[in-house]
C-alpha cells in the first residue's frame, strides 16, 4: 500500500485535530525532509507551530490507515520515501 503526499498531510492533520480538540480545519501541516535530520513536519495548530520527528509521522499514519482502511498497520512496517514529493510505502 501507498500513501500519497496529500494523504500523510491529511493523516498528520487529522491526528493533531483530534490530539489537541479543535476542528481540522485549524490545523495545518508541512511535511519535511533534510539529509541530517530525515523526515519531519511543521504543524501549526491555532497558530501556535509544532515540529514533528519521523516518529509522529508514523503515528499519524498508522491512526490514518486504521480509520480510513480499517487495516491495523505498525510503525515498523512503514517506510517514508522522497523524490519530488514524499510518500509513504506500507507492508501490509
Amino acid at each position: 500500500m501507498r500513501l500519497t503526499m496529500d494523504e500523510i498531510v491529511n493523516a498528520v492533520c487529522l491526528h493533531m485535530a483530534e490530539r489537541h480538540e479543535v476542528p481540522v480545519s485549524a490545523v495545518e501541516v508541512e511535511l519535511l525532509w533534510d539529509e541530517e535530520q530525515g523526515f519531519g513536519a511543521e504543524a501549526w495548530v491555532q497558530g501556535r507551530s509544532r515540529l514533528l520527528v519521523e516518529a509522529n509521522l508514523k503515528e499519524s499514519i498508522v491512526r490514518y490507515v486504521l480509520a480510513e482502511y480499517a487495516e491495523r498497520v505498525y510503525p515498523s512496517q512503514i517506510r517514508l520515501e522522497v523524490d519530488d514529493e514524499i510518500w509513504a510505502d506500507i507492508a501490509v
